[in-house]
């Protein structure tokens, strides 16, 4: 390509399968291709419905009233957003564009530029790029620029990119047993961004500046029990973050003249240097290493097995009571339960337990349960998954159901 003039990429067939197979992630992140390994058995029942469906598509009362025969996708779209132009339950996605269970954790590539066509036969619709001449026209800001990099993603990158590294679940003896902030410069409680406190590393690991110690860190504080609201139990604990850490230098020991011809070996912590401030760090801080950066670009599809999972808790101050639109919540079923990125449940709402005033008997009901809206697991640790609340009609609270969607 030449610098600054728009140039032609013919794209053949041979090229867009390899690509189609290819980790793609915003900013240049990549995703390990073992992130998109089956974890759990696929039955002969499943291979032939993914089969059958990838040969078929969806059915045509799937699709959404207004569904164009054809779309040119641009630069601001996501894949959420297209899912829902074309279908009435975005979540059947995978089904649409025909993919089976080998490809469905891995989106087509679908850019700016190119030129979705929708094909009815039979009953059915499927969803398909141009032919292996498709022309599409990018205009790099350098003299190279991969089709991959512009690739949608799934969801507008700021509503999450921040919770990929905030919340952090442990269990109750992690915090105290990894580096702590024991001290800042001078005078100074606490410290923000720019400034070096003081950590030390916990008893018998002192926090050296090894080849395998992480240099970049991140702070915690205040880790909060996350009960289950039916059962009670204690599923992990929520770390509060509060900013990053990077490591200058490690702990080490200095002797010090005691005044009789001996010396006192005293401990010099190690110094680590604040940035990425959300709340001001202070001494007895926890530090835990930085998770690797990477949104995913996922495909939205409906879990393979039933999900029947309640609200823990709402993701911000711990003020907050109620949950809305792109907001974030914990749920109360993790990896273990076959929650995976990309995962879409349905929001409900009621089923609470009331009196009936209008019988002299005043019975107990159980009130129907009503779909509030969609949400989308984006992150997953054992027993906990953080979901974004994708579209909701009602405030969601803790307690609340999400289900698979129908």
């Amino acid at each position: 390509m030449h610098d600054n003039k728009s140039s032609i990429i013919q794209t053949s067939a041979r090229r867009r399968a390899a690509v189609l197979v290819s980790v793609t992630a915003l900013a240049g992140l990549v995703l390990p291709e073992a992130v998109w390994a089956q974890k759990y058995p696929i039955t002969g029942q499943q291979r032939a419905t993914a089969q059958q469906v990838a040969t078929r598509g969806v059915p045509l009362s799937e699709l959404a009233p207004n569904a164009p025969d054809t779309y040119v996708v641009k630069r601001g779209d996501t894949l959420w957003a297209i899912s829902g132009l074309y279908l009435k339950r975005p979540w059947r996605w995978p089904e649409l564009w025909g993919m089976n269970l080998q490809t469905i954790r891995n989106p087509h590539l679908i850019y700016p530029g190119q030129t979705l066509y929708l094909e009815k036969s039979g009953g059915y619709a499927r969803l398909r790029t141009g032919g292996a001449n498709e022309t599409v026209r990018v205009s790099p800001r350098t003299r190279y620029e991969s089709l991959s990099d512009n690739a949608l993603p799934t969801l507008q990158p700021h509503l999450i990119e921040p919770f990929l590294v905030e919340p952090e679940v442990v269990d109750e003896l992690t915090l105290a047993q990894v580096p702590r902030v024991v001290a800042m410069r001078g005078d100074h409680s606490i410290a923000s961004n720019g400034d070096r406190v003081y950590v030390r590393g916990p008893d018998g690991n002192p926090l050296q500046m090894n080849a395998d110690t992480p240099r970049q860190w991140r702070v915690f504080r205040n880790a909060v029990p996350m009960k289950d609201p039916v059962t009670g139990e204690i599923l992990g604990y929520e770390a509060q973050y509060v900013s990053r850490a990077a490591l200058v230098r490690g702990e080490t020991t200095v002797e010090v003249p005691d005044g009789d011809d001996k010396v006192t070996l005293d401990i010099v912590p190690a110094t680590v240097e604040i940035s990425g401030v959300k709340e001001e760090v202070r001494p007895g801080d926890r530090l835990l290493p930085a998770a690797k950066r990477s949104f995913l670009n996922y495909v939205p599809r409906a879990p393979q097995a039933p999900v029947e999972a309640r609200v823990v808790s709402l993701y911000g101050s711990m003020s907050v009571t109620y949950a809305g639109q792109n907001q974030v919540i914990a749920i109360n079923r993790g990896s273990r339960d076959g929650l995976e990125v990309g995962h879409v449940l349905t929001v409900l709402r009621g089923g609470e337990r009331v009196k009936d005033k209008t019988d002299e008997l005043r019975p107990m009901m159980t009130l129907p349960s009503e779909v509030s809206g969609n949400a989308m697991v984006f992150r997953t640790f054992d027993r906990v998954s953080y979901v974004l609340l994708l579209q909701v009609d009602d405030a969601v609270r803790v307690g609340d159901r999400l289900v698979s969607p129908e």
